[in-house]
């Protein structure tokens, strides 16, 4: 699945798109800096890199753990 356009406040459907690109990964134990680096990395992920915060990094991770269940 890649939506046309993602953008950081899109926690659930890039939460999809990384469980889909990183099935093997356990989304408990991502480093942020991982986690940033994927989601910037995804098909039609439209934000700038830097308009992330941790906040934002939290709730991707949490949609993603909740995906994964």
């Amino acid at each position: 699945m890649s939506p046309a356009m993602l953008h950081w406040t899109d926690s659930i459907a890039i939460a999809q798109a990384l469980l889909e690109e990183h099935p093997h990964v356990d989304p408990r134990a991502i480093r942020f800096t991982d986690l940033h680096r994927w989601v910037c990395e995804l098909d039609g992920f439209a934000d700038p890199p830097d308009r992330s915060n941790e906040k934002i990094l939290e709730a991707i991770q949490m949609a993603w753990i909740e995906e994964a269940e």
